[in-house]
């Protein structure tokens, strides 16, 4: 252990990895804390249909992962975006992981459980870190929300729009405009 006793985010994922996580869950750690939601399929489909865009785009070799760990500035914040893509050139460290400046887009699809964290701890914690680009798609509210221009801690420009509606990101590095148009609705 470290020495304050407290464990490293390194050791409490040790130990997560020992423990019976039902397949089909996801395991984070926000803020010092472990959260674990299931992936369904709604959530699933919304994240399968923005990866097929951001590929269509930027090719099947840029680098988007999902549900893969990404550690974060802050008090025990390992997390592991729905997707995450990293700038042309990034490259992962010695663990394979990629850090927060690389991140020019991440998406968080709200699960039951996951809103509090996504619309708040998380939402600060990629504004912090500078994530360009955020994006929450909300199925219970049938809604995305947009993040842009974090500075200072918090993002300065914010989009709602309902599912059905594109998602206009021509004015970020991304330079596309994603369909929700088929976006699954809980």
């Amino acid at each position: 252990m470290a020495d304050s006793e407290e464990l490293t985010l390194d050791e409490l994922f040790e130990r997560l990895e020992h423990m019976p996580v039902p397949e089909g869950y996801k395991v984070e750690i926000v803020e010092g804390t472990v959260h674990m939601s299931p992936q369904r399929r709604t959530h699933w489909k919304i994240i399968r249909r923005v990866l097929r865009q951001l590929e269509d785009h930027f090719g099947g070799d840029a680098e988007i992962d999902s549900d893969v760990r990404i550690d974060f500035p802050g008090r025990l914040n390992g997390f592991a975006p729905d997707l995450a893509k990293a700038v042309e050139g990034a490259t992962p460290d010695d663990k394979g992981r990629f850090a927060p400046r690389d991140l020019e887009f991440v998406l968080e699809v709200i699960s039951k459980g996951t809103g509090a964290s996504d619309y708040g701890s998380k939402k600060a914690i990629y504004a912090e870190s500078e994530v360009p680009v955020y994006l929450i798609a909300d199925p219970y509210q049938r809604k995305c929300h947009l993040f842009t221009h974090p500075k200072g801690g918090e993002y300065r420009s914010e989009l709602t729009v309902s599912f059905g509606e594109p998602v206009d990101l021509t004015g970020t590095s991304l330079g596309l405009v994603l369909s929700t148009e088929d976006f699954p609705r809980d």
